[in-house]
Order: structure tokens, then C-alpha cells, then sequence
């Protein structure tokens, strides 16, 4: 196997790990949007439980029982359930959006340039930009992480989601980008270098 077969190799298997973790946000979508229906839903239906039930027609004291049927349902559980999935989205998101090109550029000059010159401001800023701040990303956050799976740290507020699975996410997240960074620039690479010529053979054209 070529050398340019085996950077081709590698960087596919980071994408595929990068698409898997793309496809997940998918699903973190879903369930971020059905959450955050039953909160509005859950809460507005709690109003009717401040109905007073005494001396109230069948129908007030019906939407009484609707309103505290809501309210027990109601909890601070599916309140963070809703920004934890929309944390997720955004942070397990981001290495498959490099790998489909849906970051924000500023292609002011970019769509000018030549291929080989697009290549090379790929890998410079990857190699400059990207995978530095990656890194810093990850020995800032680390710290945080190993405290809060010491002190097991859950929400302040009651009913509250545990803080420290959320929190491990930032690193392994940026670790992902990292990588994926890794495979993007290996694939610029490969656009600057050259075919491989074709031996052709030849036979001999004698009368």
C-alpha cells in the first residue's frame, strides 16, 4: 500500500468516527425538541392547578386536577435535559460539521484561489489555528473534569441532572475535533501531491 493510500486510509476511519458522533446530534435533536415540548406544554397546563377547587363547577375542578397532574409532572430533571442535549448537539457536532464543510468561512478571497493554494491555507490554519486551540481546549478543561467526577457534582437546584457525565463531554469533544482536524489536513495534503505516473508499456511497432 502507497504511502498516499495509507494517509487516505486513516483519515477515513477518523471521518467515519467523526459522521457516527454527527449522526447521534441527530437523535439529540429529536429528543432536545420533544423535551422542550412537554416543558411548555407541562408548564402551562401547572397554571390551572391555582384554580380553587372549592365550590368550583365540574369543569374548573377538572382543570384543577389537569394543573396538578402537570405541576407533580413537572421537574428541574427534563428542564436540564433540554440545554444538557443542546450542549451535546453543538459540542459532538462539531468535528462532523469540519468533516461536511458546514463551519462559517470568510471566503472573501478563498473562491479565487487556485486548489493548491486553498490546500495550503487549510493546513496552515488547521496546523496553526485549530489543533492549538483543540489543545488548549482540553488541558483548560481537564482540571474542571477530574474535580467534579471527585466530588460526583450534581445540579444546584433540586430534581437537578449530575453535572460530571456533561462536563466530560467538553474534552472528548475537542479530542474528536483534534482529531478530526488531524484527517482533514491529511487530505489537503494528499492535494498537493502529484499523481503517480502511469508506466505504460511498450511493445514493439517493427514491420
Amino acid at each position: 500500500m502507497t504511502r498516499n493510500k495509507v494517509i487516505s486510509a486513516s483519515a477515513g476511519r477518523i471521518e467515519k468516527v467523526s459522521d457516527f458522533f454527527g449522526k447521534m446530534t441527530w437523535y439529540c435533536t429529536l429528543l432536545m425538541v420533544i423535551a422542550g415540548a412537554y416543558n411548555a406544554v407541562v408548564r402551562s397546563l401547572a397554571g390551572w392547578a391555582h384554580i380553587d377547587p372549592a365550590n368550583a363547577s365540574t369543569l374548573n375542578k377538572s382543570l384543577h386536577w389537569i394543573g396538578e397532574v402537570a405541576r407533580q409532572g413537572s421537574s428541574n430533571t427534563f428542564i436540564e435535559l433540554q440545554w444538557y442535549l443542546f450542549s451535546l448537539i453543538f459540542l459532538m457536532g462539531a468535528a462532523h460539521a469540519l468533516n461536511a464543510g458546514a463551519h462559517v468561512r470568510v471566503d472573501i478571497l478563498y473562491n479565487r484561489l487556485s486548489r493548491s493554494a486553498q490546500a495550503w491555507i487549510n493546513i496552515i490554519g488547521t496546523l496553526v489555528f485549530l489543533l492549538p486551540f483543540c489543545a488548549l481546549m482540553v488541558g483548560t478543561s481537564w482540571p474542571a473534569v477530574t474535580d467534579s467526577w471527585a466530588r460526583l457534582e450534581g445540579s444546584p437546584d433540586p430534581g437537578g441532572l449530575p453535572r460530571y457525565p456533561l462536563l466530560t463531554v467538553i474534552p472528548l469533544a475537542f479530542i474528536l475535533l483534534m482529531l478530526q482536524g488531524l484527517a482533514f489536513a491529511a487530505r489537503e495534503t494528499l492535494q498537493l501531491t502529484p499523481p503517480p505516473e502511469r508506466n505504460h508499456p511498450t511493445g514493439n511497432h517493427g514491420i
